[in-house]
């Protein structure tokens, strides 16, 4: 069944490819991702929970010519193919109706299975060369489908970062592998595991690999192409590159540093806390500030994979320390996280395309009012909302809570630095979650209540069926994952085993449905009960409400200060929303300006207010590296306007060198 779903999206791709000037293409190829989607999660679910010496594992004959390709599909490789075609399933789905409402559905339609092809083999592949290919399959897909609106400038730009991102996060990968792989060269991933490096080239081999997979996972200050390059794709493309791409960057990042490795040191562990830290706190400070829906969503990914990776680094701090329990509290507590961005940030991107295909808009200051006009989307997008700001008892919040719990036992570690640094870490997360409910809270409210703020926004209809099932499966998940977590983190605990040596101790003295994975007597939740209990109150007050009060339904104008208020741009903008923030955090962080201008006495013109940012990630890093490629480049230039002699020269010189370094090595 594996083979077969890879090598029917690679048939998809083709025929999206020959037949792509039919109108009726994009709705089957997207119907055929599905099909091949739900195949593949099918095959994930069937291997997840195997005994560790009973992984599913090929060698088929393709490749370089002295090599072959190698597939394994382990416990953890199973759990990510689960997390990337239950999104892919849901996006493929969207994709039938929505992908018809795009500029230049022909751009999209031939890349789209190609995308999953590639995450799916990343996952499986067992050496080097097999990810690398197929790392580079899905790199060159999403790039493609970035640029499939090409007509856009900002299209455009997003690419070629994102491009030049894709090619330093390869070239880190590729030389971790060739650390790890040492003067032997075998690539395969057991000869990896088999072979011991020195304290240099392990250090250099975790070094690499948090380049190569951070950078597409988005960890600051790597992020940089993430917030360009995931609002310029179609939204069906950008739920897969912001929930489920992003994650198969952590796969890399846990089956690099947890398997081939193993042996990690917990200064590394403390460097993974302290970078998630500071990636949740400038992401969710990213989106908090923005007016566009899709890259308020694309930075909120970067404060998501920030928890992702204090989760990992704790855990390989645990693991070092010898506290094997509590590294799988740890590492499960990262993996719940992972599933449920996965499942609540697909459901928030595609519906923003749903917004956008009902508007045309995706600014938060022309919506407003559409919870009357698209009653469906508004109410996926609040569950999903809740989700990402971990209110209970929906998903985000049980691996919110499991992580915090995980945080709390850091001072138990032996190393100092831990115990005074774990503590600061849980309060950047802290810091992260607050303002992540304020984000969301900004974001529904000023798209969703209150009354339209242009015609666009007023004439706006629910969006076809396709659409708004898979953005209803996806909230039925995220209260699913929230509902039953003993049962999910059970079903982690054959993923966790061969990483850190036990199994996860899902209640310690209550049983289930309570998770208690330290002690009752450090707390203890359980989302079933709360879902039970929250039922029970809404069905009581709901009849108490119809036997006591009248059954008539009345509608009224929301209050405002005591009188109705016919302007809508009277109402709370996104940008006022977020004024307070702007002025505490912004104001050092990134240097946010206001500038008032009010017209003379008598002057009938407006009154203008501006603000200004600046990104000092973009400009004290990447503007910098710009500048001095610039300057490079300028230098070098001249060297194509030189004489055949200098030409010549060159030449001579360049072999003396080599000739020299060769009898150097050989004394």
């Amino acid at each position: 069944m594996l083979i077969g779903a890879l090598g029917t999206l690679l048939v998809l791709a083709f025929l999206g490819a020959v037949l792509g000037r039919d109108k009726r293409t994009p709705a089957l190829v997207h119907a055929g991702c599905l099909v091949a989607s739900l195949a593949l999660l099918a095959s994930g679910l069937g291997h997840l929970g195997q005994p560790t010496d009973a992984a599913t594992t090929m060698v088929l004959p393709i490749g370089l010519p002295w090599t072959q390709a190698h597939v394994r599909v382990d416990n953890l490789a199973a759990l990510f193919m689960v997390i990337v075609n239950l999104s892919a399933a849901a996006a493929s789905g969207f994709g039938i109706a929505y992908a018809g409402h795009l500029p230049e559905p022909r751009r999209v339609t031939p890349f789209f299975p190609l995308f999953l092809f590639g995450m799916n083999a990343v996952l499986i592949a067992d050496d080097a060369f097999t990810f690398l290919v197929s790392w580079e399959f899905m790199s060159l897909a999403s790039w493609a489908l970035v640029l499939s609106d090409h007509t856009r400038a900002e299209s455009r730009r997003a690419a070629l970062v994102y491009l030049t991102m894709a090619a330093f996060g390869t070239f880190s990968l590729l030389t971790c592998f060739g650390v790890m792989a040492g003067p032997g060269g075998d690539y395969t991933f057991a000869a990896m595991r088999a072979h011991s490096l020195g304290p240099v080239a392990g250090s250099l081999a975790v070094l690499l690999a948090l380049l190569g997979a951070g950078s597409k996972a988005g960890l600051v200050p790597l992020h940089a192409w993430l917030p360009l390059a995931h609002p310029a794709a179609p939204s069906h493309v950008s739920a897969l590159m912001s929930g489920v791409m992003t994650k198969v960057a952590l796969y890399a990042l846990i089956r690099i540093l947890m398997d081939l490795r193993g042996d990690v040191g917990w200064e590394w562990g403390a460097v993974m806390m302290v970078v998630g830290g500071i990636t949740a706190v400038l992401g969710v400070l990213y989106a908090v500030l923005q007016d566009d829906i899709k890259t308020l969503l694309a930075y909120s990914t970067v404060e998501n994979v920030g928890v992702v990776v204090i989760g990992l680094g704790l855990a390989i701090a645990f693991k070092a320390d010898g506290k094997t329990t509590l590294a799988a509290l740890a590492l499960v507590a990262g993996l719940y996280h992972a599933i449920n961005h996965s499942v609540f940030k697909s459901l928030l991107f595609l519906g923003s395309g749903a917004v956008m295909t009902a508007t045309g808009q995706r600014s938060l200051g022309v919506l407003g009012g559409l919870l009357n006009r698209m009653p469906w989307t508004g109410a996926v997008m609040l569950v999903g909302s809740a989700a990402i700001s971990a209110l209970p008892p929906l998903n985000g919040f049980v691996s919110e809570w499991l992580i915090f719990r995980a945080l709390f036992k850091g001072p138990t570690l032996s190393h100092w630095a831990m115990k005074f640094g774990v503590p600061v870490v849980g309060a950047l997360l802290a810091l992260a979650a607050a303002l992540a409910a304020a984000g969301f809270v900004r974001a529904f409210g000023v798209a969703f209540l209150g009354r339209p703020r242009s015609a666009e926004a007023a004439a706006a209809r629910e969006v076809p069926a396709p659409m708004t099932a898979a953005m209803a499966v996806l909230a039925v998940l995220c209260v699913v994952l929230g509902a039953i977590p003993v049962t999910v983190t059970k079903a982690l605990d054959g993923v966790i085993e061969p990483l850190t040596g036990v199994r996860f101790s899902v209640s310690a003295n209550l049983g289930w449905p309570w998770l208690s994975p330290v002690s009752s007597d450090w707390g203890s939740y359980s989302g079933t009960v709360l879902v039970l209990v929250g039922l029970s109150l809404f069905t009581f007050t709901i009849a108490l409400v119809h036997r006591l009060g009248t059954r008539a339904l009345r509608r009224a104008d929301a209050w405002d200060c005591g009188h109705r208020e016919s302007l809508p741009d009277a109402q709370y903008s996104g940008q006022s929303f977020a004024q307070p923030l702007r002025r505490v955090f912004a104001a050092t962080i990134f240097r946010a300006r206001e500038r008032v201008q009010m017209p003379e006495p008598g002057d009938c013109g407006p009154a203008t207010h501006e603000v200004s940012l600046v990104d000092p990630v973009w400009q004290g890093l990447y503007a910098s590296i710009g500048r001095l490629v610039d300057y490079i480049a300028d230098r070098v230039n001249h060297l194509q306007f030189l004489t055949v002699r200098r030409y010549l020269l060159m030449m001579f010189g360049t072999l003396v060198f080599l000739l020299l370094v060769v009898a150097i090595r050989q004394q």
